[in-house]
């Protein structure tokens, strides 16, 4: 093993990334899913608000269930609506409650966080702000070893990985936040790779008592929205994690046998983590394309989708004419009826007409 440096540790987070042509094609994939999001029109509001808060509801269950907890999504949603006026009473109801307030958190103010030391204990003492079994240590890295084991047919302990020591993770958790940032800074990796390595690290790591899973998840969620994955909010990451959940875990173990060990590598844990951001993109593609894009519509996109009623041929101008809206809008608004093959564009230049498929 070796005798880690902060100098050393640069090179080994960049060395241990092996790319190869799959992953390359995976990235590309999931990039052009977030230029098709960024390049379509506002979605309606009121759907977005509504998917928001579904996700919030799936992937509180998805990622407390891949921990052990055992509420359905029915229950945890029937939890949310009523934290208003009851406490969340036992370890699932409260591992929910504090899940789904940090998440709400992160999807609404992503762009006020930053990724530090302060906002990372911030985020684990609001995630387990109702758990009475972990008032003592929530918020604050681990004073004892937490070695990963798993219990045999006899019911004899199996050790599957041990993390980092605690007087250790202070340091590591410097170090790869410093690497973290400056890689994003540096742009010299495509920001995917950035954060694979970092929730990669931060949970062999193992920084905390308990809550690394979940806090790790929240976590890549607040990362992906800051590299500009707009469509987190409206498809749950942690639904479709769980629905790989052995998968996870063979990836995670797999490649936590050579941490901090001459034969690092990544690939694993990198090929599964872009696999299922890939299933994310695709489903958020889906929210664009599906079959009834007039609820994905503005009032200002279901103005003009109006105007195509009964056959009618127009061109921007006469559509700019009757909406009374400025050009650059009509031609925005166009593209995001043509992109959900709502209408469909005839000629070019000033002969350039729009009629409805």
């Amino acid at each position: 093993m070796y005798e880690l440096t902060s100098d050393f540790m640069a090179h080994r987070f960049n060395d241990r990334i092996h790319l190869t042509p799959e992953m390359l094609k995976l990235i590309a994939r999931i990039d052009e899913i977030k230029g098709l999001w960024r390049g379509s029109a506002q979605l309606n509001p009121h759907v977005l608000k509504q998917l928001k808060a579904s996700v919030i509801i799936t992937s509180t269950g998805a990622s407390t269930r891949i921990e052990g907890s055992q509420m359905s999504d029915a229950e945890v949603e029937r939890l949310i609506r009523g934290l208003n006026t009851k406490p969340p009473k036992g370890r699932d109801a409260e591992e929910v409650a504090g899940y789904a307030d940090l998440l709400g958190r992160i999807l609404d103010n992503y762009k006020t966080f930053k990724l530090t030391e302060g906002q990372i204990l911030q985020f684990h003492d609001i995630m387990l702000q109702f758990s009475t079994k972990d008032r003592v240590h929530k918020g604050h890295y681990k004073s004892a070893d937490n070695i990963v084991v798993a219990r045999g047919d006899q019911g004899e302990e199996i050790v599957l990985f041990r993390p980092t020591p605690p007087y250790l993770v202070k340091k590591e958790m410097d170090d790869v936040l410093a690497w973290t940032l400056g890689s994003l800074k540096s742009k010299d990796l495509h920001p995917l790779l950035v954060v694979a390595n970092f929730i990669f690290e931060f949970l062999a790591i193992h920084p905390f008592h308990d809550g690394n899973g979940r806090l790790s998840r929240a976590l890549t969620n607040l990362m992906l929205l800051q590299a500009g994955y707009e469509y987190v909010p409206y498809v749950s990451l942690e639904e479709i994690i769980e629905s790989r959940k052995d998968a996870y875990y063979f990836s995670l173990r797999g490649t936590q046998r050579h941490h901090k060990t001459e034969h690092e590598d990544i690939s694993t844990w990198l090929v599964f983590l872009l696999e299922t951001l890939v299933t994310q993109a695709e489903e958020a593609r889906v929210l664009i394309e599906r079959e009834d894009p007039e609820r994905l519509l503005s009032e200002r996109q279901l103005a003009v989708w109006h105007f195509f009623a009964a056959g009618a041929e127009l061109t921007p101008r006469e559509i700019e004419a009757r909406a009374a809206i400025p050009m650059p809008t009509v031609k925005q608004v166009l593209t995001r009826l043509v992109a959900l093959k709502l209408i469909k564009r005839f000629g070019l230049g000033r002969a350039t007409r729009y009629r409805k498929t």
